[in-house]
């Protein structure tokens, strides 16, 4: 979908609004379809699919017409440039714009002509530069009169319209930002392997079919087939054919050399994978993988990774690795008698092989240098500053599935289009405009952000940060109708956020804190009010909308939800076991009964959704991982039942803290109380039998105040404390409750109580601190300073918590943090002077740029800004714990003098941080996992 979508909405449904408009179909009548059969093949097949997406859309299917000129006022002709002689002789006579595409990379123009044919009073001409060019023209023209992409990989329904006009005039989407822009089919075992075998009989030229036509309506133009076990050059001697008739480019992945899938090694390999050993049967495997590509269009990976996608050594062998490129290059020069530069190939810089890129190997100039991510979504490396430009350009291999460390993930969609567009754009404007290709495991369920993935890679320089909250709704309108495209494309934002915090095959019952800040309970309101806004859509949606919006919505925010739910249950049962609750036993059946349900919604996906079209889609395991390999089964995690006396037995927990009373040997302390925030605590009382008790509790404090006070206790019940602000004097204070129930001595709960007099109060300004810190989403800053080159702006919803703010243009060089050179100011009120740290949480960026260390600086007030680099202690360890967290909390620590207002600055030193939240501690605050919620703010 185009930036500039509304202008190019050549398309009316209704003759007012389209008066003088061609007429595509109407009254029962649809314009004939006009093609010369000298054209592309795939020129021919994407023809007849318009014409049938006509028939879907207006219930009268037009005649497609070859060679011969259709008896109609009317018609419709499509082709392509030096190809079709029909719309070369249309060039000639000038009837069309042809010099708005010729010469140009798949680029087409749509354009209403009058008198373009003898008896023909006006044509609908839809004109290629090429192949590929003519194709998207024409799924264009299908995309706007309302067939989804997505109407066989997601059952998108067709709105059924009376009539289909074209306003007057030449329409056209230029050329792509990036040349090749592709998807990878991997780790697809069990689910899509399983769907294939039992609808295709594998992954044969029929399957194959689904996905060329869905690349191309897409607008994509790329793939590397699906790999686990199979070799799409093996596994049906008719997928090459097919892929080149529908004018698709293939390819192998990043450890499949010499278009030879890794299985086929495994079937007709010979000895080890090894060329120091094995040079000669290695060559020969080789010459076999290009000789069977002629005449195809494929891009030929070059270089040579160990077997089964690991390292190749322990060491860089650079003269090796040169050695085997060069004798890969003679390979291709003599199976194919072209001179190698003359075929697209790609070297993939990934993991291990980025070494041998950093210690100064080289490639031939033509050959694409493809860039990888580290596997989660965070790009490694970016071109150098200064290096010369590459004949064979560079290009860049994305993950939106992975399996491999810290684990596997492969079940829903787990991917904010934030993210993904803040890492391509800084790629795109660093030159990887060669190639883009993302790992989208199964196809489904990763439909929204590879269908956002390609339209990127073709509008890339087209696109702002401003752009991408309107395309999740315009995405919605195109899938499910404008009534609730926006309602929907906040559910879609919201879910993948949630998601992406913590992937949910990474969740564990240790994740979210149940005691400090309500975090556990946040993020389970966060996802149910998400899952209850879903369920609305999908109550209100029409019929024939609800499978589409199961499988590109509501599963993965239901099913997700669910899942937080289980783990939290876990964590509270063990919890509660460790208290002697009575609710533990409760907290296990939960736990049951939630994992029965994902294994429903599993059921209801696989043999009940669309009639049972995707069955086995959704057996792809995601509970209970122990290690980063999937489990082979879903597991639930071990849950503890424990035996109650038959007796009453109170216990009393507090927020804050994991201990309980009159257990414990600590004192019961409740976080502090402030007149700013105006918190309300909680209590909990708990039975750790079985007979029921009554409780009570009183304050020493007549502006204290608890709720319920007393009652009987089954279970447990939770307590609400809170103050009368209006009541309590100015000053600190130290108050008291007491919990009574069984007759033994009554548990004493403390609280800090701070309500600052009003001279006090007046000054307070900014977000104050309070419990021991102050936190700040980054967005609400007070002050964001520009320079007339380097400007901050946020990107919505990226993050873990609420949104980001960075520096644009990425491209800018070094700045020196002071005087007037770009930074975000915070207000805040400290109430606390002396020593504190400032941790500030970004992005996972990885060191991109070469920089040895990406920086940011801090200060407060006038003090000189401490430079921090965000990668000083980088380790694998450290990676490892930054992309399960999808986060890196890094920190300095500095001095507050006085107690008061301060104003916290955050320095641009280099581009491309991403920063999302700061907190600043003036003691050690509890433990989270999002850290500390968003500190009270008064102007």
């Amino acid at each position: 979908m185009a930036k500039n979508d509304k202008k190019n909405e050549y398309i009316t449904f209704t003759h007012e609004k389209g008066a003088g408009a061609f007429v595509l179909s109407d009254e029962g009548l649809s314009a004939p379809l006009y093609i010369d059969t000298g054209d592309f093949t795939g020129v021919k097949k994407a023809f007849k699919q318009c014409a049938v997406d006509i028939g879907r859309v207006t219930g009268t299917e037009p005649d497609l017409v070859f060679d011969t000129v259709p008896r109609a006022r009317e018609i419709v002709c499509a082709g392509t440039i030096g190809k079709s002689s029909l719309i070369d002789g249309l060039a000639e006579k000038k009837k069309i714009a042809s010099g708005m595409i010729e010469g140009r990379w798949e680029s087409f123009i749509i354009q209403t002509v009058e008198t373009p044919f003898p008896g023909v009073e006006r044509a609908l001409v839809i004109a290629g530069s090429d192949q590929r060019g003519t194709i998207f023209g024409i799924y264009d023209l299908c995309l706007r009169i309302g067939v989804s992409p997505w109407y066989f990989w997601a059952d998108v329904p067709i709105t059924k319209r009376r009539a289909l006009y074209v306003l007057p005039g030449c329409y056209t989407e230029g050329e792509p930002a990036v040349r090749y822009r592709g998807i990878f089919i991997n780790d697809e075992y069990p689910a899509l392997t399983k769907w294939a075998n039992e609808n295709f009989g594998g992954f044969t030229h029929r399957f194959y079919e689904k996905v060329f036509e869905l690349i191309l309506r897409l607008k994509g133009n790329f793939l590397w087939p699906a790999m686990w076990g199979h070799a799409f050059y093996d596994d049906d001697p008719a997928n090459p054919k097919t892929a080149f008739e529908y004018g698709i480019v293939i390819g192998t992945s990043h450890h499949e050399p010499m278009m030879r899938a890794h299985s086929e090694w495994q079937m007709y390999g010979d000895g080890p994978w090894n060329y120091e050993k094995n040079e000669d049967i290695l060559k020969k495997f080789w010459e076999t993988g290009v000789k069977r590509i002629s005449g195809y269009e494929s891009i030929i990976t070059v270089g040579m990774r160990g077997d089964g996608d690991e390292p190749m050594s322990k060491e860089a062998n650079i003269s090796l690795l040169e050695k085997i490129v060069n004798d890969q290059r003679c390979i291709i020069s003599e199976s194919t008698g072209r001179e190698s530069g003359n075929l697209p190939q790609l070297w993939a810089i990934y993991k291990e092989v980025q070494e041998y890129y950093e210690k100064g190997m080289k490639i031939p100039d033509d050959v694409t240098m493809m860039f990888c991510d580290d596997n989660w979504g965070n790009i490694r490396k970016l071109p150098l500053k200064g290096e010369q430009p590459r004949s064979g350009g560079y290009g860049m291999y994305y993950h939106f599935d992975y399996v491999g460390a810290p684990r596997n993930y492969k079940w829903v969609n787990t991917s904010q289009i934030t993210r993904t567009w803040e890492q391509m754009n800084l790629a795109y404007k660093y030159g990887v405009d060669r190639i883009w290709i993302v790992n989208v495991g199964d196809i489904k369920p990763m439909e929204f952000p590879a269908h956002f993935f390609l339209d990127h890679a073709w509008y890339a320089d087209r696109w702002s940060v401003c752009d991408l909250n309107d395309y999740t709704r315009r995405w919605a309108s195109r899938q499910f109708g404008e009534e609730y495209a926006s309602e929907i494309a906040d559910i879609i934002s919201r879910y993948t956020m949630y998601n992406s915090r913590r992937k949910p095959e990474l969740l564990s019952p240790h994740v979210y804190s149940l005691v400090n800040y309500r975090e556990a309970e946040t993020v389970l309101a966060d996802y149910n009010e998400c899952r209850q806004a879903s369920e609305r859509i999908y109550r209100r949606l029409p019929a024939e909308y609800k499978d589409a919006y199961y499988q590109l919505v509501h599963y993965m925010v239901s099913a997700c939800a669910n899942l937080n739910e289980l783990y939290v249950a876990v964590a509270k049962n063990r919890l509660y076991a460790r208290q002697g609750r009575a609710s533990a036993n409760d907290m296990a059946d939960l736990a049951r009964k939630l994992f029965s349900k994902d294994a429903e919604y599993t059921s209801y996906y696989n043999h009940d959704l669309s009639g049972g079209k995707w069955n086995h889609i959704m057996d792809q395991t995601h509970i209970g991982y122990i290690s980063w390999q999937q489990p082979e089964i879903n597991r639930l995690p071990d849950v503890k039942e424990i035996t109650l006396p038959d007796v009453a037995d109170m216990g009393v927990a507090i927020e804050g803290s994991e201990e309980w009373w009159p257990a414990s040997g600590c004192d019961a302390v409740l976080p502090e109380f402030d007149s700013y925030k105006r918190q309300v605590y909680y209590i909990e009382i708990f039975n750790r039998g079985k007979k029921p008790f009554r409780f009570s509790v009183e304050t020493d404090r007549n502006w204290l105040h608890a709720k319920p006070d007393k009652g009987v206790i089954e279970t447990e019940q939770r307590v609400r404390i809170w103050c009368d602000w209006n009541a309590v004097p100015a000053g600190k204070h130290r108050a008291h409750l007491h919990v009574t129930g069984t007759g033994k001595k009554p548990v004493a709960v403390s609280a800090a109580v701070d309500k600052p007099g009003s001279q006090g109060e007046e000054a307070v300004k900014g977000f104050i601190e309070g419990n021991g810190y102050v936190s700040l989403e980054a967005e609400h800053y007070s002050r964001a300073v520009d320079t007339d080159e380097i400007t901050w702006k946020c990107i919505p919803s990226l993050g873990r918590t609420r949104s980001a703010m960075t520096t644009f243009p990425v491209t800018m060089s070094v700045q020196r943090p002071g005087g007037e050179s770009p930074r975000l100011e915070y207000r805040i009120y400290v109430r606390n002077p002396g020593d504190v740290a400032v941790r500030v949480y970004l992005s996972p960026t990885l060191d991109c740029l070469n920089t040895g260390g990406l920086c940011y600086a801090v200060s407060f007030d006038s003090a000189t800004p401490q430079i921090v680099n965000i990668h000083e202690h980088f380790s694998y360890k450290a990676w490892l714990r930054m992309v399960s967290d999808n986060i890196n909390v890094t920190c300095s620590r500095h001095r507050i003098e006085e107690a008061g207002g301060h104003v916290l600055k955050f320095w641009m030193v280099h581009p491309g941080i991403v920063l999302q939240k700061l907190v600043v501690e003036t003691k050690t605050i509890s433990p989270s996992y999002l850290g500390p919620p968003e500190s009270c703010f008064r102007e």
